[in-house]
């Protein structure tokens, strides 16, 4: 069933090799052509045939003719591929430029995210260490405040203190005395 194939398939490939094998030869004969193309045509007895024709209805030889339509378009073939291997350069070379430029683009961007995540890193560890400033001055200023209720709570027991160490000595006072007026009668 598949052996129909298998015969195309060999008659193909004998084909492509034939074909490739003569490929140098069309190259070669086609830029041999291309070269005559662009050479001016020298004087000959058919080209002086068709430069002063003896009547004006008198039709040009075919074969004339036809070398005449050859010669331009072969000529028109140089021209073209000429064009054809410039655009060629230059879509090569912006095609390198290109890749010089999506690859810069790439490195660009790989610094771009490298630089926000270390200025969103920066970011978040100022204002953790603007929190932590916070917490430090709202703990110091509850410091101050507690030291200063002690400071006035140390006043208040000191005056306190000081009362009634003067009442107990106060008290001893008028208990030594009156024991010493006790003492004194006895």
């Amino acid at each position: 069933m598949s052996t129909w194939r298998n015969e195309y398939l060999s008659a193909l490939r004998v084909r492509d090799s034939q074909e490739q094998a003569t490929k140098a030869i069309y190259d070669a004969y086609t830029k041999l052509a291309d070269r005559a193309a662009s050479l001016p045509l020298p004087p000959t007895s058919a080209s002086s045939a068709e430069k002063a024709p003896s009547k004006p209805g008198t039709p040009v030889p075919a074969s004339v003719q036809v070398r005449q339509d050859l010669l331009e378009a072969q000529r028109s073939r140089g021209e073209l591929q000429t064009r054809l291997d410039t655009t060629t350069a230059e879509l090569e070379r912006l095609s390198l430029r290109s890749k010089a430029e999506t690859r810069r683009i790439g490195e660009l961007t790989t610094e771009r995210t490298s630089l926000l995540t270390k200025l969103r890193d920066k970011d978040e560890e100022l204002r953790g260490k603007a929190k932590l400033l916070e917490e430090v001055h709202d703990e110091n200023l509850s410091l101050t405040i507690e030291l200063n209720m002690a400071e006035a709570q140390k006043k208040k027991l000191e005056v306190e203190n000081k009362e009634l160490v003067d009442r107990w000595m106060a008290q001893k006072g008028l208990e030594a005395e009156e024991m010493n007026r006790a003492g004194k009668f006895t």
